[in-house]
This record gives C-alpha cells, sequence and structure tokens, in this order.
C-alpha cells in the first residue's frame, strides 16, 4: 500500500458501484459466482479484515444489472432499446439481484436493504432527508443496503442516467469515506486499454491530468449504459465533494477496498458538503426554464442571491411548483438550476414585478422568490 491511499486505508464508510457486466453472464442472466465473489469480498471489509489494522467498515452497495437480470427470464436475447421492455426487464429483474444478494449475503449473517431511488425524487429537500435516514439507520443497525435507480417507473433516468453517476451522488448522500467504482477494465487508461502500449493511470490529483487523456466507451456491450467516460465523470463529482475514489476492475474488488496499489486513485479535489445541491446541479433533469435580465444574472451567479419576479425576462416550458427549472442569461447559455416555487402558467403575470406590488394585487402569496437561493445552485462553465 502506498501512503497516497492512506484515506482509502481508513475510510470507514464506503460506496462500492458495480456495473451490470462485471455481475451477469453474456446471454444477460446473472452470474452467481461472480456475485458470491463480489460479496465475499465486501464481507472481509465489513468485518475489519481487508488491510491490518483497520476496524469493521460500512458499506453501502450501488448495483446495476436489474435490466440485465431480467433478460433472459423474460426471453430476451440483448437489452431492448424501448423504454416498456426496459422497465418489464428490470421489474423482473430486480427481485432477482435482490434475492441474489441476499442468499450471498447471508452466508456472512448479513441482512440486505433494498433501496431505489429516483434522481427526480431525491433534489426534493424532504425526500433527500428520507433518503438519507433510511440508508443511515440500514447501516446503523448492520444491514447492507443495495442501492438501485428505480428503472420500473423511471423515464429519462432510464435513457439518460447511469448508476456510476448516481453511486457519486450516493456517496455523497451517505457522508461515505470513499467511493470504489468496479467494472471489467483494471482502471483509466490514456488510450483504448486493448491497444499494445496503453498505460494506466496510477492517481488523478486533478483535472489536469486528465487532459489530453482519451476516454472512450468499455465494458462489454449490450448489457450495461456505463463506459469509462461516466465513471471518470463520476469520480470527478465525489472528489470534487471531498471524497476520495479508486477506480478498478471487479476482480481487484479486495485490493481496491484495503488502500492496495490497484486500479486509478483519484485524489480528493474538494470540500465535503453536507446539502443535496449536488443532486441538484448532476441529477435533475429541468422541466423547463426562465430566462433572467443582466442584473438578475449577476444577483444569481455572483452574489448567490434568491431570483426574484423583477429579473425574469422570459419562461419556456411546462412545470408546475417544486420542480427543477433551468436559469439562462440572455444569450440562452445555462447559468444556475433551481427548484421553482410556481406553476408554469402563473409566471407570465409575474415578469418583471416587484414582489411588493403582486402582494398588493395578488395576494401575500405572491411576495416570495420565483426560485430560493436555498433550492438554487449555480451551475459550473
Amino acid at each position: 500500500m502506498t501512503s497516497a491511499r492512506q484515506d482509502v486505508r481508513d475510510a470507514r464508510r464506503i460506496v462500492v458501484k458495480i456495473g451490470s457486466s462485471s455481475l451477469t453472464t453474456a446471454s444477460g442472466g446473472l452470474d452467481a459466482d461472480r456475485v458470491d465473489a463480489l460479496v465475499d469480498a465486501l464481507a472481509k471489509v465489513q468485518r475489519g479484515g481487508a488491510a491490518e489494522g483497520s476496524g469493521p467498515k460500512e458499506i453501502v452497495l450501488v448495483s446495476s444489472g436489474a435490466i440485465a437480470a431480467g433478460l433472459a427470464p423474460l426471453g430476451l436475447a440483448k437489452r431492448p432499446r424501448d423504454l416498456a421492455r426496459q422497465q418489464a426487464a428490470a421489474s423482473v429483474g430486480q427481485g432477482l439481484l435482490v434475492a441474489r444478494y441476499t442468499a450471498s449475503f447471508a452466508r456472512y449473517g448479513r441482512r440486505v436493504g433494498q433501496v431505489l431511488l429516483t434522481t427526480d425524487d431525491t433534489s426534493r429537500r424532504a425526500h433527500y432527508r428520507n433518503a438519507y435516514r433510511t440508508l443511515d439507520q440500514l447501516l446503523s443497525m448492520g444491514a447492507v443496503p443495495v442501492v438501485n435507480e428505480n428503472d420500473t417507473v423511471a423515464t429519462d433516468e432510464i435513457r439518460f442516467g447511469d448508476n456510476d453517476r448516481l453511486a457519486a451522488l450516493v456517496a455523497h448522500l451517505v457522508r461515505a469515506d470513499l467511493l470504489v467504482l468496479l467494472s471489467d477494465v483494471d482502471g483509466l487508461y490514456d488510450g483504448d486499454p486493448s491497444t499494445p502500449g496503453a498505460t494506466r493511470i496510477d492517481e488523478v490529483t486533478g483535472p489536469a491530468d486528465l487532459a489530453g487523456v482519451s476516454i472512450g466507451s468499455a465494458g462489454r456491450a449490450g448489457v450495461g449504459t456505463g463506459g469509462m467516460a461516466t465513471k471518470v465523470e463520476a469520480a470527478r463529482i465525489a472528489a470534487a465533494a471531498g471524497i476520495p475514489v479508486v477506480l478498478t476492475s471487479a476482480v481487484h474488488a479486495g485490493d481496491a477496498l484495503a488502500g492496495r496499489p490497484t486500479g486509478t486513485y483519484f485524489r480528493r479535489t474538494g470540500r465535503r458538503s453536507a446539502d443535496r445541491l449536488l443532486w441538484l446541479a448532476h441529477a435533475s433533469t429541468p422541466r423547463g426554464s426562465l430566462t433572467l435580465d443582466d442584473g438578475a444574472v449577476r444577483a444569481v451567479v455572483e452574489r448567490r442571491s434568491s431570483l426574484l419576479p423583477a429579473g425574469i425576462a422570459a419562461v419556456a416550458g411546462e412545470f408546475i411548483a417544486g420542480d427543477p427549472v433551468e436559469l439562462r442569461d440572455t444569450a440562452g447559455r445555462p447559468v444556475a438550476r433551481g427548484l421553482v416555487n410556481f406553476d408554469a402558467k402563473e409566471i407570465p403575470l409575474l415578469l418583471g414585478r416587484s414582489t411588493r406590488d403582486l402582494a398588493r394585487e395578488l395576494g401575500p402569496a405572491y411576495e416570495r422568490e420565483v426560485v430560493h437561493r436555498d433550492d438554487l445552485v449555480v451551475l459550473e462553465h
């Protein structure tokens, strides 16, 4: 073990993400041996045997594989493209996946708790708190939370989301000390790993280390949705939130969790925060947009102020109060994202007007922000 990975060795609460291709056969069914091998490594970590001198650890497992596990039982030769059959496969496969984990962890006397999340739900304040309490309680009771996106009801999430990003956000949600991303590739390479001469990158200290690195797709086609690009983006999100990351193959899970020099290690680049705005920035899907005048852009971006009706020039989309919306400048560039306090059909009545005038004409319910600063995040460019 290198001293650079001391924070990996010292981690007490760990989020581990594993991809579909590392859990399933080529035909799409669950591979019991692969599941058991993963659980063997995780159970060893939980009881403190992964590294000399390390104590027991808490594990949250973010597992892909629900759709893949449902393919063979439904007679599907490959992952379907249409949403309805994806949801059907997820419905069948999710039960099989959790049952397999339940049986495998039972060998070590561990219980499993299923937690299904949607990105839209978790960007909302009450749902965010509920998700944290559920996961924290499961861990305090010695159970292993198995987290997945709720693919059976997801729409945009199932087409555009990925469990790598979900894992980074879950690591932030549960205040994890470490994120481990497992796939069928043993790290990040400076080129296509199958190309002679490609070299594995042992450590990433910041975005500058990735300059000029070709990050293409990797993994077994037709089973999962993620590639190396999604894993690097997930690592970037976690590292910026103060969480170190190890990216490696599933067969090296034990070494990664013990802090041994395997895979690619991403150093933390930012500070840990305890708010849900990371979810709003990286997981929410805007239902519409508000165009801001120059003064409102400065207030929101530079002073981190709430958005008032007087600063809105235009509205687009169909949304209701509580939905995420994009805030744009006059050139149409997104500058922030937030949860709106009014329905789309109400906002044209508010454009360019002061809250005092609105309250006088429409009632006290209109003397409030369109987007409160506590529900607003400025986007990086």
